[in-house]
């Protein structure tokens, strides 16, 4: 038997499977790319940066006078390390800008936090590092995105498609918007960063509403993930629409990630040249052929606290979030009738400061005929439009009403490409039951249960220890290339 550990609560749980269960660590069971040594990083930022891809350098596009926002991500990707890639590309940006006449008192720093939480004090301090922070937050020049604040954003009309388009006007009315992105593994389109940035973190609900939902989540094209899905298509659309609105194009400069968030490669420019460029380099560490056949049971644990917050691996809508997330990135290698195995400690802790209107929801989600987790959608815009719930995202760092229904959306996903969803020791089993999972004590019997009823006595099993606590993969069989779709056909190819 292989004895391995599985996150759980804010610990470990203990599981025996079979020998010829297969076990994947991102960047350890197959290498990253080499990354940058951090003596060669500030050489690779000043090249990228000051040999832009489709538009002319800051030296060039910056002077006295100008006034110039720098947009960055929030905690949720990234790192926090002293060499992250926030950090030092904003540095080596402000002394760019410096040198080019720009004054301090023209420089704003926004956060695109999009319908994510406002960030307290101490986050943007392990975001921007000590010496950013100082700088610039006690004469007001760090600021959060407020998408419904109604007075700073601007209606840049609609995209071609029909999809609304709106802007942050700190960023709308500048004369220079620089992006801070980060080109890393994301369920939703591929990777994070480039257009995805925009068009996510600096909207409005209504927009982020035209892709965030069943009738683009649910398609062929959306899982297992590419970077030509009919949500990366819009990302793009919007970014460009933004574009268009203010007569300006935004500076980008992204970082490719490895598992650790260090830099494999640095790339700045226009997003609709640098992104594709950037994703050439992503592909390499991100989409990874390792499978020698499709599994008939992934495994997997999952702690209480990752990626968007403290409750996430307790909170049951945003639980079924992580667990679609496994199957959009791995679809390519499970079985149609794939089981999935999660430990949860599951304990009833909904985080309601952070999630003030799920509790509801999940409420709601037990009563009138409410089968599957979509069934949800038509309260989307009731509960977007909360005043309550708007005003503890605005001023009590909680997250935007809308944002749970597009979890809601994802979370579907999982129910609809496995055959059954076994979480692991839940405190609280019900809770996983109200979402549709059965629920067992430990690894052990859950799998014995999963081979009587579903795989019979010698199923293909995936591990994946430390899923959630390191930059994921999207993985592939071993005779796959990745060529940039996910084996479907283009986007425009399928209903609008």
């Amino acid at each position: 038997m292989k004895h391995l550990q599985f996150e759980y609560g804010t610990g470990l749980m203990n599981a025996s499977l079979p020998d010829n269960t297969d076990v994947f660590i991102p960047g350890v069971t197959v290498p990253d790319p080499d990354y940058i040594p951090e003596d060669k990083l500030e050489e690779a930022y000043l090249n990228s940066i000051r040999n832009p891809v489709g538009m002319p350098p800051l030296s060039e596009l910056a002077h006295k006078g100008s006034k110039v926002t720098i947009v960055f991500p929030d905690i949720v990707k990234g790192g926090l390390q002293p060499t992250s890639h926030r950090k030092m590309s904003i540095r080596i940006i402000l002394n760019e800008l410096y040198k080019a006449g720009v004054e301090k008192k023209d420089i704003l720093l926004i956060c695109s936090n999009g319908l994510h939480p406002k960030n307290k004090i101490p986050q943007l301090k392990a975001i921007l590092g000590e010496e950013l922070f100082q700088e610039f937050w006690f004469t007001g020049q760090i600021i959060n995105h407020d998408s419904e604040d109604k007075d700073n954003m601007v209606n840049c009309g609609f995209t071609d498609r029909g999809d609304p388009v709106y802007l942050n006007r700190y960023v709308h009315d500048c004369d220079l918007p620089i992006l801070i992105g980060h080109t890393q593994g994301n369920p939703y389109g591929g990777y994070s960063g480039g257009y995805k940035h925009c068009a996510t973190g600096l909207n409005h609900w209504t927009s982020i509403a035209s892709h965030h939902v069943p009738q683009v989540m649910h398609r062929a094209d959306f899982t297992p993930v590419s970077g030509h899905s009919l949500m990366r298509s819009k990302f793009d659309e919007i970014g460009m629409k933004q574009e268009e609105h203010m007569g300006k194009k935004y500076f980008c400069c992204d970082a490719v990630l490895d598992t650790l968030s260090r830099q494999i490669e640095i790339n700045s420019g226009y997003a609709a040249e640098m992104q594709p460029l950037s994703w050439k380099t992503a592909d390499k560490r991100t989409y990874v052929p390792f499978a020698e056949d499709k599994y008939d049971i992934m495994v997997f644990g999952m702690p209480q606290e990752f990626h968007y917050g403290n409750g996430m691996g307790t909170n049951p809508i945003m639980f079924m979030q992580a667990l679609s997330a496994q199957v959009i990135r791995h679809k390519r290698v499970m079985k149609e009738n794939c089981v999935i195995i999660c430990s949860s400690i599951c304990n009833g802790y909904f985080h309601d400061e952070l999630w003030p209107y799920l509790r509801e929801c999940y409420d709601m989600f037990q009563h009138d005929y409410m089968n599957v987790l979509t069934d949800m959608n038509r309260y989307g815009e009731y509960f977007a439009t909360n005043e309550e719930y708007i005003r503890k995202y605005r001023y009590c760092n909680a997250f935007h009403p809308f944002h749970g229904f597009s979890m809601m959306s994802c979370g579907q996903i999982a129910e609809m490409n496995t055959a059954a969803i076994y979480m692991v020791g839940a405190q609280e089993p019900g809770y996983a039951r109200g979402m549709g999972l059965k629920t067992r004590a430990t690894f052990e019997e859950a799998l014995a249960d999963a081979m009587r009823k579903y795989t019979g006595p010698n199923p293909r099993i995936l591990a994946l220890p430390q899923t959630f606590k390191l930059s994921a993969v999207h993985l592939m069989l071993k005779d796959q290339v990745y060529d940039g779709t996910n084996g479907c056909a283009h986007p425009d190819a399928y209903m609008k």
